[in-house]
């Protein structure tokens, strides 16, 4: 009984915060020369999900990623705290263009990843994938959240 006390405690003494967010899933494409590539995609919306992103994920398949989509366009600064894997980081306008390309971000870093520039949202995939893709600044972000 006394241990099953102490296990109470320390549930209730855990912040709910702690938990993980639920992320909706999605897709988007982008296209990149003749090509349209498909990934299957998080959304993070609200302050909890897009303080939270990757964090902690041991793995990221070739094809998913996560969109943060910050509802308006200026400047975005990422960083990589808790983020264990190395991403590349696509930050895209309101019509969906990439206007920038961070690539291979150092996991568990605290330095500031800027979008350079005013931008909209950030797509984040596994590192190397926009190298291996071709996906380059200029490219096409095809998702609901982007002006047609």
């Amino acid at each position: 009984m006394r241990y099953l006390a102490i296990v109470v405690l320390i549930l209730l003494a855990v912040p709910a915060s702690a938990e993980e967010p639920v992320f909706l899933s999605d897709e988007l494409w982008i296209e990149t020369g003749e090509t349209r590539l498909h990934f299957k995609i998080e959304l993070a919306e609200g302050e909890r999900q897009m303080a939270r992103g990757l964090m902690f994920r041991t793995e990221l398949a070739d094809n998913a990623g996560m969109l943060f989509d910050f509802g308006r366009t200026g400047p975005i600064a990422m960083w990589m705290k808790n983020t264990l894997i190395p991403l590349d980081m696509l930050f895209a306008d309101e019509y969906g263009v990439i206007t920038h390309i961070a690539r291979w971000t150092t996991p568990l870093s605290l330095e500031t990843i800027s979008s350079k520039g005013p931008a909209r949202a950030v797509i984040e995939i596994k590192g190397g994938m926009t190298e291996r893709f071709g996906i380059m600044p200029g490219d096409i972000v095809i998702h609901r959240t982007f002006k047609p």
